[in-house]
């Protein structure tokens, strides 16, 4: 899942004490789920796999490379964010006024470059990303705060790209191809399955070995970040069309916007699509905030490390389910997701039931507690949802999002996301974690109601429209009966 590396290091913010504790992924260790992804992969049958043509098979790896070496630029500058900064000399409020400034660009400026992308061109726009994150990824180089404050825009910019600009330029090609539907599915699960987890378990540790083991510094994760992206970026330019949103010269940008705004708020499908995107989102990021304190209230000593690797593991066993729910024609997406958002809520109210029934105990130090043991069993199912999550989303924004101004769209989702992390990220400490926990249990019990009315909503149009289309054939075969008899 993205979390980790948006934020730039996954528990940010989070434990007072953690300013000397970044986030690494330790190399020696390996989670006990690791088996249990191999198990699922290998396991697939025949009703789990979708036989493909040689050809689809061909764009899809080539999309999953690309994709892959992008995720790989994102994730190794995850660990070390914190850690250069604090290394410049700068506090824990300078920190986070970086921070802000990538979020609150990417909400200024993510819309214009959506739009920019369905008008332009999706491939320039993953070429754009490209540069920007490039250019993020130079400016970690000096220790003065603009220059470092000019990287986090740029990084904001480039995360609206990422988020947008690849998915739109898959789903118009794959459509532009003339490839089934139901093969988009793989690749939104594979794409997550390598982009999301593999990748980050293995750009973690690569992180680590450059920064610690050989003794290059900070800085090092970010210039090999910036090397995979000049690859990606290399592949884009040779191998990619150019396709587009709304390519007509007769819009501007205010009237895309307003172009978007009214297929929002025309449709109720893109609506609710957007409001549990939202929903879902506001809770994974602020979970990023919270689960180092959660897991450890008295300064307990707890393996960072091993925990963000199971985490992703966690993400890609839950990626891998969603690849053979997806496969199976007979199974909505729209229908399995209200389970998935039940599932989560709980997972997020365990610190609550745990204070409640555990006595917090007052010795400081030490090992993990059985309360910090059971909250992490409910944050690693939570990352399995997180993993079922994106393919699924992906899934639904390619059904219900008008492709031309699909961008667009997608960004303006971010919109009210952005917004809620910055709030999260400026009163981070304002509020009891208990507190902070239940509000992102709600939020996911009423993606779940809306996820549910999405789904009626859904299904009533597809009866209408297979009514309609009966209708059609019947009148047809009546007209076409009296001249049979003649």
């Amino acid at each position: 899942m993205q979390v980790f590396a948006t934020f730039g290091v996954g528990d940010v913010f989070s434990s007072k004490s953690h300013e000397q504790e970044v986030t690494q992924p330790s190399p020696v260790q390996s989670s006990p789920a690791q088996p249990i992804v191999a198990a699922l992969e290998l396991s697939k049958n025949n009703k789990d796999r979708i036989n493909t043509p040689t050809a689809f098979n061909s764009f899809k790896n080539n999309y999953l490379v690309v994709y892959s070496l992008m995720m790989a630029g994102d994730w190794l500058q995850g660990p070390y964010v914190y850690f250069l900064y604090s290394q410049y000399g700068f506090g824990k409020g300078e920190i986070g006024r970086l921070f802000i400034a990538g979020f609150g660009s990417s909400m200024l400026f993510g819309t214009i470059v959506g739009s920019l992308a369905d008008k332009q061109g999706r491939k320039r726009a993953c070429v754009t990303y490209c540069i920007a994150y490039i250019l993020s990824c130079i400016t970690k180089h000096s220790p003065q705060y603009k220059v470092l404050m000019l990287g986090r825009i740029l990084g904001g910019i480039a995360t609206s790209l990422l988020f947008s600009a690849f998915e739109s330029w898959l789903v118009a090609e794959h459509n532009k191809r003339g490839f089934e539907q139901q093969w988009l599915s793989l690749t939104f699960s594979k794409a997550i399955f390598l982009g999301n987890g593999l990748i980050a378990i293995i750009s973690g540790l690569f992180a680590n070995m450059l920064a610690d083991n050989l003794g290059f510094g900070p800085v090092a994760p970010f210039d090999a970040a910036a090397c995979f992206l000049a690859v990606g970026m290399a592949i884009i330019l040779s191998s990619w069309t150019e396709n587009y949103g709304d390519p007509s010269d007769n819009k501007d940008l205010l009237t895309q916007f307003k172009g978007a705004a009214i297929a929002i708020a025309s449709d109720e499908k893109i609506a609710l699509l957007g409001a549990i995107q939202s929903l879902f989102e506001g809770s994974m990021y602020t979970f990023v905030f919270l689960w180092t304190p959660a897991l450890s209230p008295n300064d307990e000593d707890i393996p960072h490390g091993f925990i963000f690797a199971t985490f992703m593991l966690a993400s890609m066993l839950g990626s891998s389910i969603a690849s053979r729910i997806m496969a199976r024609a007979s199974l909505r997406v729209e229908s399995y997701m209200q389970i998935v958002f039940v599932i989560s809520a709980f997972t997020l109210l365990l610190p609550i039931i745990t204070s409640v029934i555990v006595p917090p105990s007052e010795v400081k130090g030490g090992n993990i507690s059985f309360a910090g043991c059971v909250q992490l069993f409910g944050f690693c199912t939570f990352e399995a949802c997180v993993g079922i999550f994106w393919p699924s989303i992906m899934k639904m924004r390619s059904q219900y999002i008008p492709e031309e101004a699909r961008s667009t769209i997608m960004n303006f989702f971010r919109i009210p996301l952005n917004i809620f992390v910055c709030i999260v990220l400026y009163n981070v400490n304002a509020f009891p974690i208990t507190i902070m926990f239940g509000m992102c249990s709600i939020f996911l019990f009423m993606a779940s109601i809306l996820q549910r009315r999405l789904m009626v909503v859904s299904e009533t149009e597809m009866h209408k429209s297979r009514s309609q289309d009966w209708t059609s054939m019947r009148d047809r075969i009546e007209e076409e009966q009296p001249l049979n008899a003649i």
